[in-house]
């Protein structure tokens, strides 16, 4: 389905015309429920994971090196390139693949390259080693790397942290000293509060801070301390914390424990969303999280979830519980569906991926957002499908 997805994509590659065109035609006429690239101030390129047109994958290097090139075709079209990326999100199938895909990722990113977050997960197609995705800026966007004084570069090819306008993405942070790269050990509390103290850092830098955050994804090792990260995630957002999505995954460091990426905008209209239950009674509170959070024109929607106890193992009804949610919090803040730009969608396992994708395609009726779906484990135990994503007007 992905490499369908490519191919669709370099269809269109001579007729750099509005996204909207490419999401016609990859939903309503393919029946592919994403498109290749969404425009919304910022451009949001669905995740990509290709064979060759002969149907061949290769190694990790051959998928690596197709992947991207087909990524920066995809922004090319759209009046971008791949050096105008800010955030990349790399999903591998094996930690053991890193440093092979550094070596490739390196060469086309060698000066200023974008925050980038890497963990691993299972793919829809099992002969897929590596998926990515992109968001970036149109050209003539000024685009900034941040290092704190004192810090070295990382030694892999990302930038601790990309600020463009008022907007800045933070690569998935570890426990890791800035001075040296050396790994901070501990718990997941001290991990939690290294990652987000580093974190502070990088936004001071960027002339920001944790109050400008708007969302972040945080991905631990083990669902059984979730709720000790929480403890210290918690004391770093005490008002309207941001939206988040928390998941299970492999980390690219055997010492690492819990992995944080971070979006942050310097504006004073941010605001919490927290919309009404479904019989339009207040709901409560989340202390880790808001349900979404506005920042003028644009709205960033936490992980959500859809289980209860009347779909447990259906992940097609999980899926329209989840976006009916999702369709409430848009409502409360102002946003309709087709202003979704870009969704990742994590389910508990992959061979569910078309009975998602069936509720999926029904709510957006063909105006899809970028895209990206992966297996992870989540935090409710009965929970089968999670669903993040942005909104824009």
């Amino acid at each position: 389905m992905r490499l369908l997805l490519s191919l669709i994509a370099l269809l269109f590659l001579g007729n750099p015309a509005a996204t909207q065109s490419n999401r016609q035609i990859a939903g309503s006429d393919l029946k592919l429920p994403f498109s290749p690239a969404v425009k919304g101030g910022f451009i949001y390129v669905s995740g990509v994971v290709t064979g060759d047109d002969a149907g061949r994958w290769g190694d990790i290097k051959a998928q690596t090196k197709r992947a991207l090139d087909n990524i920066a075709r995809i922004l090319n079209a759209e009046g971008s390139r791949l050096e105008n990326a800010v955030s990349v999100m790399v999903y591998l199938r094996s930690t053991s693949d890193f440093q092979a895909m550094n070596e490739v990722y390196q060469t086309y990113c060698p000066k200023n390259p974008p925050a980038r977050t890497t963990v691993a997960a299972n793919l829809d197609n099992p002969a897929a080693l590596i998926q990515v995705s992109v968001i970036a800026v149109p050209n003539g966007s000024k685009r900034q790397a941040i290092l704190p004084a004192g810090w070295i570069k990382s030694p892999n090819p990302y930038s601790y942290g990309i600020r463009s306008g008022d907007t800045m993405y933070l690569s998935g942070l570890l426990a890791r000293s800035g001075k040296d790269n050396s790994f901070v050990k501990g718990d997941v509390q001290v991990q939690t509060r290294t990652v987000l103290d580093n974190a502070s850092e990088i936004l001071k830098t960027g002339g920001m801070s944790l109050d400008d955050v708007v969302a972040t994804r945080v991905y631990i090792t083990d669902t059984a301390e979730f709720q000790e990260m929480n403890v210290a995630y918690r004391t770093y957002f005490p008002k309207d914390p941001p939206a988040r999505a928390t998941v299970n995954a492999a980390l690219m460091s055997p010492d690492a424990v819990v992995e944080i990426s971070l979006v942050a905008i310097k504006s004073s209209l941010r605001e919490a969303i927290n919309p009404p239950n479904a019989d339009g009674s207040p709901s409560l509170l989340n202390p880790n999280l808001s349900p979404a959070i506005r920042v003028g024109n644009r709205l960033f929607i936490s992980g959500t979830l859809g289980n209860d106890a009347g779909n447990k193992g259906d992940p097609a009804a999980q899926t329209r519980a989840t976006l009916t949610r999702i369709e409430r919090i848009l409502k409360a803040a102002g946003f309709e569906r087709p202003q979704v730009v870009d969704a990742t969608v994590y389910l508990t396992d992959i061979k569910n991926m078309n009975a998602m994708n069936e509720a999926y395609r029904e709510f957006f009726k063909g105006a899809f957002p970028a895209h990206v779906t992966v297996q992870s484990g989540l935090m409710s135990p009965d929970a089968l499908v999670e669903i993040m994503c942005t909104a824009v007007k």
